[in-house]
């Protein structure tokens, strides 16, 4: 098999937007330009990959909001991207790009095996397009909370809806929606513990 063949969707266009990003800043708005529909996956996933890695300061609003708007507007049945011009003049550090591609085949391999288009009557439906948006808004809240070292948790969510849209793996959606449950669990055990305990909290941030 041709090995670009055997590369998911999402394992290929990231990979593409991250070597654009890493030779040269584009701006949100470019990317959104380039991508069109898929942008909404796919910019969503470049936004939350950043979270599964150190981050340098300041970033985590800006990405966080703009992954936030995006998925608000496929809750509310948009297939055309928007952002604010603030927002969408927001560029991309190279950097950060470069880090990412280093490390893409270790967050890609699952996508390159399991992921692939499964029950796409269920995948192509307007209702769970709206639905992975209302999932991704919800776990991308849960991202912004200030809670130290659980930002790769509810990544991993949004990661597994936002490619399984543009992969149309209905299957992939399904488990993703059982993710956003379990996360909204272990988010709701570590409130209860902070709610009991805020003593703890506060020395988290001391």
């Amino acid at each position: 098999m041709d090995p670009q063949t055997s590369q998911s969707k999402f394992s290929q266009e990231i990979k593409s937007l991250l070597e654009q990003l890493a030779h040269q800043p584009l701006t949100l708005a470019h990317v959104l330009n380039e991508t069109s529909e898929r942008g909404f996956s796919l910019v969503i996933g470049l936004l939350v990959l950043p979270f599964l890695f150190p981050m340098p300061p300041g970033l985590t609003t800006i990405l966080g909001s703009a992954c936030l708007l995006l998925s608000l507007q496929m809750t509310m049945g948009r297939r055309s991207p928007w952002l604010p011009k603030r927002v969408a003049q927001f560029q991309f550090p190279s950097s950060l790009a470069r880090q990412i591609l280093s490390n893409l085949k270790r967050v890609t391999r699952v996508t390159e095996r399991f992921v692939r288009p499964r029950l796409t009557h269920l995948a192509g439906s307007s209702h769970i397009w709206q639905i992975n948006g209302a999932c991704i808004s919800w776990l991308t809240f849960l991202l912004m909370l200030p809670i130290p070292m659980t930002n790769p948790i509810p990544t991993i969510g949004i990661l597994m809806i936002a490619i399984a849209t543009l992969e149309a793996d209905g299957l992939m959606m399904c488990l993703g929606y059982a993710a956003t449950g379990l996360i909204t669990g272990l988010f709701g055990i570590v409130g209860y513990g902070l709610w009991r305990s805020p003593d703890v909290f506060l020395r988290w941030f001391q």
